[in-house]
């Protein structure tokens, strides 16, 4: 079984599982990336998370996510969270679109499957949540990318593409990193600082409208105008700064779970043909990555997990049974990690990142 999945740990990780394996209690931060239908291949993964690892938890765990894993992570914090994820989960695979849908249909569909997941109660029950405190980043954006005429927002997308080349740090002149929190602002990621970041938190009149900016892909979707709470401007999907995550962490005892597609790791939305540009060493020593192996990749249909294109590969029906598979496939996903738990196994499985 374990077959199926690789774990691969920093040197502070690394240490602790094998000597005392990976009990739930030595989590403290939880990541959800960016990726689009990228995440169909976790939630078999979510599920065993949700339903049988973190179950009895006691002590808050901080969840950070960004685009489809703040998605993903809003439904951990939900009372019913199985119950939202399902939600989540059979909406996003059951919405279709126009055969070249615009930014307009995009959002305004998103918006529909966003407040499903959420239900009736949702943000309410994620803010009053004080053991997943459920935490989301959108991208503020400056300049040209404030626009929704997509010549404009692609000339300022080119122009911070280039910047970025050279420097995450030029991220800063066209975005600025906006932390939606848990109204309980002591997460260890709270006080990141190596891009511009506001800190906003997350309230009832917010909930809804900070998830969708988090999604909010430029170009294929319309930015979130002048969110409660939050300074006024167009937000957009916090992958363009935090696609996979490259931040400091304070060093103290717990490691941060991080479920992931691969075992590539991409800091921002723009470092994807950047093959060179890596996290920090120093930034991953408590990171724990699991991903599914490419043995469990290479027998999905097509021999990948789903992506973006897969909405123009396919027609809708071709696209469902697809993604039907890759779903029932990653519950072997699910069912490897908490077999290595159980037994003990995770000590002699797990491998330096």
């Amino acid at each position: 079984m374990t077959d199926v999945l690789e774990i691969r740990a920093g040197s502070t990780a690394l240490e602790k599982i094998r000597d005392e394996g990976l009990p739930q209690s030595g989590i403290d931060v939880m990541l959800g990336a960016s990726g689009g239908p990228k995440w169909f291949v976790l939630t078999g993964m979510d599920k065993c998370l949700i339903g049988e690892y973190f179950k009895d938890r006691q002590q808050p765990l901080n969840l950070l996510g960004t685009s489809a894993g703040a998605w993903r992570l809003s439904c951990y914090a939900q009372e019913n969270a199985l119950e939202a994820h399902h939600r989540l989960e059979q909406g996003y695979l059951l919405t279709e679109y126009s055969w070249k849908p615009d930014a307009e249909e995009v959002s305004r569909k998103c918006r529909v499957l966003a407040r499903d997941m959420l239900g009736e109660n949702g943000a309410n029950e994620i803010l009053a949540n004080g053991i997943m405190r459920f935490n989301l980043i959108a991208a503020k954006s400056r300049g040209l990318i404030k626009s929704d005429v997509n010549l404009r927002q692609l000339s300022g997308l080119s122009l911070a593409a280039i910047g970025n080349t050279f420097s995450r740090k030029t991220l800063g002149a066209f975005f600025t990193r906006t932390l939606f929190h848990h109204p309980d602002a002591n997460a260890p990621f709270y006080k990141m600082d190596n891009l511009p970041t506001e800190r906003v938190s997350l309230s009832e009149e917010n909930m809804l409208d900070a998830i969708m900016a988090s999604g909010s892909i430029p170009l294929a979707m319309e930015g979130v105008r002048n969110i409660a709470g939050a300074p006024k401007g167009v937000y957009r999907d916090g992958g363009i700064t935090d696609y996979h995550f490259d931040m400091a962490f304070p060093k103290g005892e717990g490691l941060i779970l991080y479920p992931h597609f691969h075992q590539r790791i991409v800091p921002g939305w723009f470092d994807k043909s950047l093959k060179w540009r890596k996290p920090a060493i120093e930034h991953c020593e408590q990171l724990v990555l699991v991903y599914p192996s490419e043995s469990l990749v290479s027998k999905l249909p097509y021999g990948k997990i789903p992506d973006r294109s897969d909405f123009k590969t396919f027609s809708f029906d071709e696209r469902v049974k697809y993604w039907k598979k890759v779903i029932k496939e990653s519950e072997r996903l699910g069912e490897a990690f908490l077999e290595a738990i159980e037994t003990g196994k995770i000590r002699q499985k797990v491998k330096p990142l």
